[in-house]
């Protein structure tokens, strides 16, 4: 109630990547400021949960709601961000040098839609700056996934050479990689999707890792850490078929499902109009949509993160019973305020109960079963 009735009122009357800075400022400050975060901690975590934990890929997840890319772009908010109920963090996302991103204004308002369209374009600080924030943030409490991508100056043909950087920048300090060749908003980019550029881009950045991860290995024991692909929600039937099949001979570990959109169907706000990428409560049924695909087509075999216009427990449960085992908001988060990973935990909580669950892990892919 804090949030929609004194601070979305301040901060929906700024231009909206001014509250957006505004947002990154304050997460940041909080963690300066002696005991902000174990206050915001009591005002908006989430009581951990056996049902609502879950284990992929050697990581412990305390509940399945993540805050997706495009929010924390330097890792510079993850103390606070960790604070308010996530279960985990993408951050970035990142490229091998800085980068202004496109001109401004880029980021727009739908609120009669429940959403937001943004041409942000990978503004960034690189990936070194990157690495020296994490490498000060000791006290982590959630997984921390990195998402990687090329500069906008970068040819494809060269893509997979900006992608090995990031990783070889940032391999001690992520707990686990997310490729995006999916943005629609770096010229070209989304072609790396489909066929041979998307197999000689995987093999390279799991080379990569598989270089990294080796040399962690005899120094410490642990697994290489895994890699994701983050997919575009515009995708056909036939494309989708062709990426799955790419990403399962890949060997990466996972798939975010999905990016924001090129559509507009069906929205009323004026600022449809505007080029660049669509988030929020419009991608709710076509995100569903493409996580049950993959699922499908994986056959159960590949984890999946649900992504794209989640904004109730209902939204989430139906991303998990389609194939997903985590979820990500962002969109949601700015119009419901921190409230929302309680909301969405609390609600998992109830229907998974509702259904016989007593692990959310079980309720993954039921409506296949």
């Amino acid at each position: 109630m804090l949030y929609k009735s004194l601070l979305k009122p301040v901060l929906f009357r700024m231009q909206p990547e001014d509250a957006h800075h505004f947002t990154m400022n304050a997460m940041k400050l909080g963690a300066k400021i002696p005991g902000a975060l174990p206050l915001m901690n009591a005002m908006y975590g989430v009581p951990a949960h056996d049902a609502l934990a879950t284990n992929l890929w050697g990581i412990h997840f305390p509940n399945p709601v993540g805050l997706a890319a495009g929010l924390d772009k330097d890792a510079v908010a993850i103390p606070g961000f960790s604070s308010i109920g996530f279960g985990f963090i993408e951050v970035g996302t990142v490229t091998p040098v800085a980068q202004p991103g496109n001109d401004k204004p880029r980021l727009f308002r739908l609120p009669e839609d429940l959403a937001l369209v943004n041409r942000m374009g990978f503004n960034n600080k690189g990936a070194e700056a990157m690495r020296a924030t994490l490498e000060q943030t000791t006290k982590r409490t959630i997984p921390i996934a990195v998402n990687i991508g090329k500069n906008k100056i970068t040819p494809n043909e060269r893509a997979e050479e900006d992608y090995r950087k990031c990783v070889r920048a940032l391999y001690a300090y992520a707990d686990l990689f997310v490729v995006n060749i999916s943005s629609p908003n770096t010229p070209n980019l989304r072609s790396l999707q489909h066929g041979e550029e998307l197999k000689r881009l995987l093999a390279a950045v799991m080379d990569e890792r598989d270089i990294l991860g080796n040399m962690e290995k005899e120094r410490k024991g642990t697994e290489p850490k895994p890699v994701l692909v983050k997919i575009a929600p515009d995708l056909t039937d036939g494309e989708l078929e062709q990426v799955t099949e790419t990403i399962m001979g890949s060997g990466v570990s996972g798939i975010i499902a999905t990016n924001t959109t090129i559509s507009r169907d069906g929205l009323t706000n004026v600022n449809a109009k505007e080029t660049g990428g669509l988030s929020g409560k419009p991608l709710t049924a076509r995100s569903t949509e493409v996580v049950r695909k993959l699922y499908s087509l994986t056959e159960g075999a590949l984890p999946i993160v649900g992504s794209g216009g989640i904004f109730t427990a209902q939204d989430a449960y139906d991303r998990i019973r389609a194939g997903a085992s985590l979820v990500e908001v962002y969109t949601a988060l700015i119009y419901e305020g921190p409230g929302i990973n309680r909301k969405l935990n609390r609600g998992l909580l109830e229907l998974l109960e509702r259904d016989g669950f007593t692990r959310l892990s079980q309720a993954v892919g039921a409506d296949h079963k």
